[in-house]
């Protein structure tokens, strides 16, 4: 295992899944995916991670549901949801809950890209000002 940082993807859907790891990848980033919400707290990446993309509709935990969990529990990262049924309630409650960012699937790669770098500097700027709580 190892330190790096990392970008974490939680879908359900593997083509999701899969075609995200290989454009994040290939752009230089270090990612990992996870099919559920529950899978992803439970793994060795969950203190590496730098951001998080998620859908917003999972199995058991939402995704939005996921970022208030782990907000609740001091585990504050820059967290882009995605989803295929996009409505104004769950984005309004998204982004004033502290989401970076809400997409719809399916989501445009340069504005994917965009959202992943404004989130790596939001945390800067974050850090900067406070130390990272773990």
């Amino acid at each position: 295992m190892t330190d790096q940082p990392v970008i974490s993807i939680v879908d359900d859907d593997p083509s999701v899944r899969e075609g995200m790891l290989d454009l994040l990848t290939s752009m230089g980033f270090v990612a990992e995916t996870f099919s559920r919400a529950e899978e992803f707290l439970n793994s060795d990446c969950l203190n590496r991670t730098v951001c998080l993309i998620s859908d917003v509709q999972l199995p058991g935990m939402t995704g939005l549901e996921l970022y208030n969990h782990l907000g609740c529990s001091g585990r504050i990262m820059p967290t882009i949801l995605i989803t295929a049924f996009p409505n104004d309630k769950d984005r309004t409650r998204a982004l004033r809950d502290g989401v970076r960012s809400y997409l719809t699937k399916p989501h445009d790669d340069a504005e994917l890209l965009a959202c992943i770098r404004a989130a790596f500097e939001q945390r800067e700027t974050d850090l900067g000002g406070e130390h990272e709580h773990n």
